[in-house]
């Protein structure tokens, strides 16, 4: 007898009825589905027998169709470029409500996290507190070239002491952070090194419902692969100003940031940096930042270390409908230029608040994001050619641009209640002049109160928001207001166009001056 191998245990023979009885029941249950299934079959007669005519065998029939098609060729020619990526930190000062780290994540995709991520934390970087409060994390990466360098996400390496990766065939090597870009969210590593296997940043843009694979570290499960296919392009999840993330259905999990999406040529089509999740799992949205972004970025953080980008200093928003009818254009198209910031390359070339950008050296700008990303990708010192309407009148500006400093956060909206306040009616307003309120400043007339059934409050309006004009006019009291908006209604306009201040950032609302 072999003695790794233990006899089977006796059964008694009250059990082995019991086991028999057990069996009967189960295989006449198993019988009594196969007479369902047959009760079904095509050509089964009520005899209970197939007519020798119509005899078939399914499993034949189903070896002579073609093979459906499968990802594994592919993913056995880009899975060794992949890698996973764990960080060492020391002890954090910002954590979420499960202790998460958020010192690494951008304001803006923290926030974005918080709402639609994990709890409290950032998806793709699964934490946990070692020895001595120090914070691990884990995340996903991938190899660009043969010398070492890889790309993964920023907010799973910014400010990590130190970097370790584990490639596909288990091998773990020490990196190094060459430099980081907050507001992509992308970062460049280094492994020392001149032979890894790497893959290439794709050149097209996929198109919405190709085939696409997700290659990463989810839950520390390094190598794991998943697909789907493109479900949307251009996606904004507020995360900043360079929001053009495409949107896959592959299941994507923590661990998975700065691990790379697939097309079915082995191309890398985006870095995987967030996913929509109420449950803190995969529900099929992902989002990628796409190549010819990473392409950029990496380029300069190669090259420099950081990254440098056109700035014209405004303050823009989208042209909404509403607003456009309200400036009397045409199209639904361009960047309002709600403030141009003091000292900025558009304030000495002439902008004015109220004016629309629509086009960048000739190509047409789409919307506020589409102007951000094309001034971004321009380098500082650049002269350009803007298309501007001020006043219903095209024109050409020219300038040079400057570099986009490091964004400042906003203070806190006053709050402005003094019990002065006018009410505005079915605008759903309460004013007051911005001067007889403490903190609101000199200018404009100051919201000391907004009803949540009018439609200022559809509009976003909040307590504390200053109005500086009103149709083009500058406004001091609640009078002055009430004068605009009469004098639009008398004018035959269906909206009118406010300028409004909210801590530190202006914008135009389009408000409908028939509920005034």
């Amino acid at each position: 007898m072999n003695p790794s191998v233990s006899p089977a245990p006796q059964t008694p023979k009250k059990s082995r009825v019991l086991s028999a009885r057990r069996v009967i029941l189960l295989a006449t249950t198993i019988a009594g589905l196969g007479a369902a299934a047959l009760l079904v079959a095509p050509g089964f007669n009520l005899q209970g027998t197939y007519p020798s005519a119509q005899a078939q065998n399914l499993t034949e029939q189903a070896r002579k169709l073609p093979a459906p098609i499968g990802f594994a060729d592919i993913v056995a020619k880009v899975k060794p470029a992949v890698m996973s990526v764990r960080v060492k930190v020391g002890e954090s000062q910002t954590t979420g409500m499960n202790g998460e780290n958020m010192e690494n994540v951008p304001p803006q995709l923290r926030e974005f996290f918080r709402r639609f991520g994990m709890p409290g934390g950032p998806e793709g970087m699964p934490q946990q507190r070692g020895p001595r409060g120090r914070v691990t994390g884990q995340g996903s990466g991938f190899f660009i070239s043969a010398d070492g360098f890889a790309v993964t996400n920023n907010h799973v390496v910014e400010k990590a002491e130190s970097v370790e990766v584990t490639t596909d065939d288990g091998k773990i090597h020490t990196a190094k952070v060459i430099g980081t870009d907050p507001r992509t969210d992308l970062a460049l590593i280094k492994v020392e090194g001149n032979s890894f296997p790497y893959v290439n940043l794709a050149d097209n843009t996929p198109r919405i419902g190709d085939w696409v694979i997700a290659v990463g570290n989810p839950f520390g499960l390094g190598g794991s692969v998943t697909a789907g296919i493109v479900s949307a392009r251009g996606r904004d999840i507020g995360a900043g100003a360079y929001d053009d993330f495409i949107q896959i259905d592959a299941p994507v999990n923590k661990g998975n940031s700065g691990g790379p999406t697939f097309d079915t040529e082995g191309n890398v089509i985006g870095v995987n940096t967030a996913i929509f999740s109420p449950s803190g799992g995969s529900v099929g949205i992902a989002f990628a930042i796409p190549s010819d972004t990473v392409k950029s970025v990496v380029m300069q953080l190669k090259e420099h270390g950081t990254v440098t980008r056109g700035w014209i200093g405004v303050q823009i928003q989208p042209v909404t409908p509403d607003i456009a009818e309200s400036l009397g254009l045409k199209k639904v198209t361009g960047a309002l230029v709600a403030e141009p910031q003091a000292n900025g390359p558009a304030k000495k070339a002439g902008i004015e608040a109220g004016d629309v950008i629509t086009a960048v050296n000739g190509e047409e700008v789409k919307d506020a994001r589409d102007l951000a990303k094309k001034i971004g990708a321009l380098a500082p010192k650049t002269n350009v050619k803007l298309t501007v309407l001020h006043e219903g009148t095209e024109k050409t500006v020219s300038l040079t641009l400057g570099e986009l400093p490091n964004s400042q956060e906003a203070r806190a909206t006053p709050d402005g209640r003094d019990g002065s306040g006018v009410d505005m009616g079915k605008l759903g307003l309460t004013l007051a002049p911005a001067a007889r309120v403490a903190g609101a400043g000199s200018e404009g007339v100051v919201v000391t109160g907004v009803d949540s059934s009018g439609a200022a409050a559809e509009k976003g309006f909040a307590t504390g928001d200053v109005i500086l004009e009103v149709a083009g006019k500058a406004v001091s009291t609640p009078a002055d207001v009430r004068n605009a908006l009469s004098g639009a209604r008398t004018g035959g306009k269906r909206t009118v166009l406010l300028r409004v201040k909210k801590g530190e950032n202006t914008r135009f609302v389009a408000l409908p001056v028939g509920n005034g």
